[in-house]
């Protein structure tokens, strides 16, 4: 048995209702870059954070261990480590924040 030979103009007008249907998700649909990329600042300033934390205290607890002043330059340079990762987070946010202030401008410019 043969098939028959698909209406060329009820092909035509799926097509128009698929390509209409297409574009009104692509503008429902947010834009999921923008969403990894703020994830991706926020983890790099807990690791910051983090990693000035551990590196005060690994420095504060190789002194003691050494010149046996436990626990006074351990709680020191954690203090220091902490203070280290919060400058870094600051200058982190910082940048971002110029960056996006940035953006707009030239998207501003990109129209003219």
């Amino acid at each position: 048995m043969t098939e028959p030979s698909p209406d060329p103009d009820r092909l035509k007008a799926l097509e128009e209702k698929l390509a209409a249907l297409r574009a009104r998700e692509e503008d429902q649909t947010p834009p999921m870059g923008e969403h990894y990329s703020q994830a991706q600042h926020a983890w790099r300033m807990v690791i910051e954070l983090v990693s000035g934390l551990l590196i005060g205290f690994g420095i504060g607890w190789g002194l003691d261990s050494l010149l046996g002043t436990t626990p006074w330059l351990m709680a020191i340079f954690t203090m220091l480590g902490f203070a280290a990762g919060v400058k870094t987070m600051i200058r982190s946010a910082r940048e971002l924040q110029d960056k996006l202030q940035t953006r707009p401008m030239a998207d501003a410019d990109d129209d003219k």
